[in-house]
């Protein structure tokens, strides 16, 4: 994975280069963008950006904007860097297709770790398989998901949930057991996450995501 290009954008020099100079350690080449207007410059001159870093409070173009417009064409895995520990924030970053949400202050290892989640999952999604379930067929190689023949358009963290739902199937799935499966990391803060991603992904399932059942108290199961 070392080879693949990551687009840090801050419109802090001094945070580029913190975040630039761990990635580089690790091997990844690093792109970067001081604005959102630069960034989406970037990122639609460059088609094989891995993932991108991008921060919320930025000049001319800020990152939710940035998110939208690269949403509209690209699934590419988004990590959201905010100064402001706000939960509406968070849930707008969910709602949007962000793929992490960090907020500053952060460890620039916990970060890298959190790149190396992400890009590993990613890789293991060029698997050439295919998963079926009642009605619902994941195609992994094409990250393509079918419910009766019919494509759903999901972002790339409600593909990794449906995934690992459908892999799980029949088994009661704890919140906590989800989040270190298809986040890969020790996730410290509340349930939300999770709950906002499947009812986003139920929505869009539609009639299918009744198959999708809470457990209370505990946490979901795919019943078919």
């Amino acid at each position: 994975m070392g080879n693949l290009k990551i687009l840090v954008v801050d419109d802090e020099s001094r945070m580029r280069k913190l975040v630039r100079d761990f990635l580089v350690k690790q091997g990844y080449q690093v792109l970067e963008a001081g604005d959102g207007s630069e960034a989406l410059d970037l990122f639609f001159e460059h088609q094989d950006i891995a993932l991108m870093i991008l921060d919320v409070m930025m000049p001319k173009i800020d990152g939710w904007q940035v998110c939208r417009e690269v949403r509209a064409y690209s699934k590419v895995p988004i990590i959201m860097l905010t100064a402001r520990a706000d939960e509406k924030d968070e849930l707008q970053g969910f709602e949007l297709g962000v793929d992490e949400y960090i907020a500053k202050p952060f460890s620039p290892k916990i970060l890298v770790a959190r790149v190396e989640a992400i890009l590993r999952r990613t890789s293991k999604l060029s698997d050439d398989e295919n998963l079926e379930c009642g009605g619902i067929v994941i195609d992994k190689a094409a990250h393509v998901v079918t419910i009766d023949g019919k494509a759903i358009d999901l972002s790339y963290k409600e593909f990794e949930l449906l995934t690992y739902f459908v892999e799980n199937k029949g088994i009661a799935l704890s919140r906590e057991k989800i989040l270190n499966s298809v986040w890969n990391y020790d996730y410290f803060g509340d349930a939300r996450t999770i709950d906002t991603h499947v009812k986003k992904l139920r929505s869009k399932m539609g009639e299918k995501g009744e198959l999708i059942k809470t457990v209370w108290g505990m946490g979901y199961k795919l019943e078919i």
